[in-house]
């Protein structure tokens, strides 16, 4: 019996090592003169690395002094919004094409936390008057590169503004140290990327929605449980990273599993902390072994191939922080789901090994404005990126619909 209650925890760990083997401006900026900008300022960061060794050590040694000195934060009473210069890629590197449908740039914008988050704009390539928009995000552990870039350009297709981020601690986002999340920062990451919507001329902030895949489905679903700007959310092949990480797979670690996970988390921050450093946990296999449950081989088929591996990607490589998971492991989502009145969307695919995560979301919504769509035959990762299986027109509707109601 001891020997299936520690493969259940060992269980639950991989779902946090693979990651679900389940802008001084103020806020945000997007205009064409901040964009040039950016690029002067990549191009003076790119040149200044080209300095001579000589001047690398003075800097170097400059930023010690300056470390040496420290920060007063018991004299600090500053609470502006401030962005740090983050570094983010010109070329086109997603795992789809760029569509000649739409506009696509880079912009950035600051949580709550002072953390910059990097993220990809879309827009119709011709509009007119004010956008309705939408932020999209996840899986959990992957890039906007990914699944949610592929999203957030489909809905630029049809009409709408729509960003893809990256949440703080990964991808092209700020966040030191790598590798980590919190459920709480996650939602703020979603938060903040509604103040930036909000905030944008070609935005209509009365229509503004959010997208979430994956784990990101539960994570859009508790930010709408806080955030009354958001009009209406859909969570796609959703998962309840709380319940997961707490409970593992089919929900099947009992409190002494939950009991022998705690002390090897906790063993773990004891070594990293002596160690000085962060142990990753771990990411995919390379090649998904034969007897390994179905949803293990629909994570490698996506994140470990040509069709979704990307070199950011935690799930893509080597996972999350060990020690990523204690906040998950220590409370729950949803607690104010019961609570939200907006509309709410869930799709999940009918051989989804996580369909129980939408299905038990679902029983605590209220109201007439809650839909769950299941996808016949369709398995947790075809919602990531297969076009012919997720339901876009209905997400058009959907929002469509949602946005009419608060015209």
């Amino acid at each position: 019996m001891r020997k299936v209650k520690r493969a259940a925890a060992f269980i639950s760990a991989a779902v946090m090592a693979f990651s679900l083997a389940a802008c001084s401006t103020q806020g945000g900026r997007d205009t064409a003169a901040d964009t040039q900008a950016v690029q002067n300022e990549e191009t003076s960061q790119a040149e200044t690395s080209q300095t001579g060794e000589g001047e690398h050590q003075a800097a170097q040694e400059a930023g010690e002094e300056s470390s040496a000195e420290g920060v007063n934060y018991a004299d600090m009473t500053d609470t502006s919004i401030v962005a740090e210069p983050i570094v983010l890629t010109e070329e086109w590197d997603k795992v789809f094409p760029l569509s000649d449908e739409v506009n696509h740039r880079k912009v950035t914008f600051v949580n709550h936390f002072g953390i910059t988050l990097a993220a990809d704009l879309y827009e119709p390539k011709e509009y007119t008057g004010q956008l309705p928009a939408i932020a999209v995000c996840g899986p959990f552990g992957a890039v906007k590169e990914q699944s949610s870039g592929l999203y957030a350009q489909e809905m630029a297709k049809r009409g709408f503004l729509a960003i893809a981020f990256d949440p703080s601690f990964t991808g092209e986002s700020g966040g030191h140290p790598r590798y980590f999340n919190s459920p709480d920062i996650n939602v703020e990451d979603y938060q903040a990327a509604i103040d930036f919507l909000s905030t944008q001329e070609n935005v209509d902030p009365e229509r503004i929605g959010v997208i979430g895949i994956c784990g990101w489905g539960g994570m859009a679903l508790q930010t709408a449980a806080l955030d009354t700007r958001i009009k209406a959310t859909a969570a796609m092949t959703m998962y309840d990273m709380s319940r997961n990480t707490a409970l593992g797979y089919f929900d099947s670690i009992d409190e002494e599993g939950r009991y022998e996970a705690r002390v090897a988390y906790n063993n773990q921050r004891t070594e990293d902390y002596a160690n000085g450093s962060y142990t990753l946990a771990g990411g995919l296999p390379e090649e998904a072994p034969e007897d390994a449950p179905q949803y293990v081989k629909d994570y490698v088929a996506y994140y470990k191939t040509d069709r979704g591996y990307h070199p950011r990607s935690v799930n893509s490589n080597n996972g999350w922080a060990a020690t990523a998971s204690g906040s998950l492991m220590n409370m729950r989502l949803f607690e104010y789901a019961p609570e939200i009145r907006s509309a709410v969307l869930l799709v999940h695919g009918e051989e989804a090994h996580s369909l129980m995560y939408s299905q038990s979301a679902y029983e605590l919504l209220q109201g007439d404005n809650k839909e769950l769509m299941i996808i016949p035959g369709a398995n947790h990762t075809d919602l990531y990126d297969q076009m012919d299986i997720i339901p876009f027109d209905r997400l058009q509707s959907f929002f469509e619909e949602a946005f009419a109601g608060e015209a």
